[in-house]
């Protein structure tokens, strides 16, 4: 599975020490942009609707990906996990971390919804959002 990062999980020696030393493969597979939404940083990075962001592409199994679920801390609503088509309409996972929980305002792009996870769906379904590979 392919998970778009653009944060702290850009930086090879933290993976290698959240993910390194433990049950999951993981191997970084180049850059990428993220069309329509950008990065805000508050106490942790994380993403808003409108423009766009470059990160890059983490290669995970199934076990890595639990890892990074409870490193972003999606059981306790800090990050919500969403999929993004990339240019060949493969789903890629992305990490859009809620603002409130981050010390940032609420961002009035995002539309109005019962959570934030619908928000965010929402937010892609109605930007068209899609992730185009650099390299």
């Amino acid at each position: 599975m392919l998970v778009f990062v653009y944060g702290t999980l850009t930086e090879p020696e933290r993976v290698e020490r959240l993910l390194g030393n433990g049950p999951g493969a993981y191997e970084f597979r180049g850059d990428a942009v993220l069309e329509g939404f950008h990065r805000v940083d508050g106490r942790y990075p994380t993403l808003v609707p409108g423009g766009h962001v470059e990160g890059r592409l983490l290669a995970v199994d199934d076990s890595a990906l639990e890892r990074l679920d409870r490193y972003e801390g999606v059981d306790r609503g800090l990050y919500a996990r969403v999929s993004v088509p990339d240019m060949e309409q493969r789903s890629v996972q992305v990490y859009v971390g809620d603002p409130a929980r981050l010390g940032l305002e609420r961002d009035a792009s995002w539309p109005d919804a019962p959570s934030f996870r619908v928000a965010v769906r929402t937010a892609l379904e109605r930007s068209n959002a899609v992730l185009r590979r650099t390299e």
